[in-house]
């Protein structure tokens, strides 16, 4: 079985004119809002495998400081550019690409590609768009994370700070 945890980056600042999209930092709220919901995961007891994450600031330092929360090494968290600023088709390719060996990943990225893949993938879909640091875990039973797809998902829960 794979258990694939989609997370939408915590709530980034955009205080910085000079620096680019990909450099934004979170804001207070961001900030806060990421540990939340690694204690939230982590009183769901959850064990992961693999933490992978955008190379954007605000996704990178929400992976890191939920990490923290899950007793996950932080220098383990593997970066992966094609999750920046990826379509459908991209993420599903980064998910099917995902090593087999690990059974839990949890992937931190980017509106509306998370909403989208969240949605394409889980026969219950989101009734709106994931907010900034939520997150949604789907179950497949399956061996290989090139099998992923919708007919064998199960939704297992949804969870985003409004409501921790």
């Amino acid at each position: 079985m794979k258990t694939l945890y989609l997370m939408r980056h915590a709530k980034s600042s955009w205080s910085f004119d000079d620096l680019t999209d990909r450099e934004r930092p979170l804001n207070d709220r961001g900030r806060d809002d990421a540990p939340r919901i690694g204690q939230a995961l982590a009183k769901r007891d959850i064990k992961l495998d693999l933490m992978v994450s955008s190379p954007a600031v605000r996704a990178l330092s929400t992976a890191v400081l939920v990490a923290r929360e899950l007793d996950y090494p932080h220098d383990n968290i593997k970066v992966e550019p094609a999750i920046y600023e990826a379509d459908l088709e991209t993420l599903l390719a980064v998910v099917h690409a995902l090593p087999d060996d690990a059974g839990s990943v949890l992937l931190t990225g980017h509106n509306p590609t998370i909403t989208d893949v969240a949605n394409y993938l889980s026969p219950s879909p989101l009734s709106n768009e994931m907010p900034t640091a939520g997150v949604i875990c789907l179950h497949f039973q399956v061996e290989r994370w090139a099998d992923v797809k919708q007919d064998n998902a199960e939704f297992y829960f949804f969870d985003c700070p409004k409501d921790i």
